[in-house]
């Protein structure tokens, strides 16, 4: 069932306002290093520049406008699965990735068909946090 979103409200001004899009994914990692390496090699993110925070990390782009941060520090399990802690990124062609990640030895699950028609593939990365493949319906 969707229900139709409230329209909220700034209180001191009255004014609507709106999500305008996904900034970025943050993630907790053991190693920055390793997982920032695995990200730009298996996925093909690029480094991007990063504030001195005082706490390690690692920022990298998705796409256009979103990036991921990893965050040295992972101190919970990760609930890994399908159905667990993931994020999706949408690709162009799951074959060419299934191929891909075959080329590079990367455990994955799929391609599989989801129930509104789209194909899946899902990857671990270094600390089990799951990463969805994904095509539109």
């Amino acid at each position: 069932m969707c229900v139709k979103p409230a329209k909220l409200l700034l209180k001191t001004k009255g004014k609507p306002v709106k999500i305008l899009q996904l900034d970025h994914v943050a993630l907790h990692v053991k190693d920055v290093q390793a997982t920032s390496e695995f990200y730009q090699k298996v996925l093909g993110l690029k480094r991007m520049d990063r504030p001195n925070f005082s706490f390690n990390g690692a920022w990298l782009k998705l796409g256009e406008k979103q990036s991921l941060h990893l965050i040295e520090g992972l101190e919970r399990d990760v609930i890994n699965s399908n159905r667990g802690d993931h994020f999706a990124l949408l690709v162009d062609d799951i074959e060419a990735w299934a191929e891909h990640l075959v080329s590079l030895g990367v455990s994955h699950r799929g391609p599989k068909t989801r129930a509104d028609g789209a194909f899946q593939i899902f990857i671990d990365d270094p600390d089990a946090h799951s990463v969805e493949l994904s095509t539109l319906p």
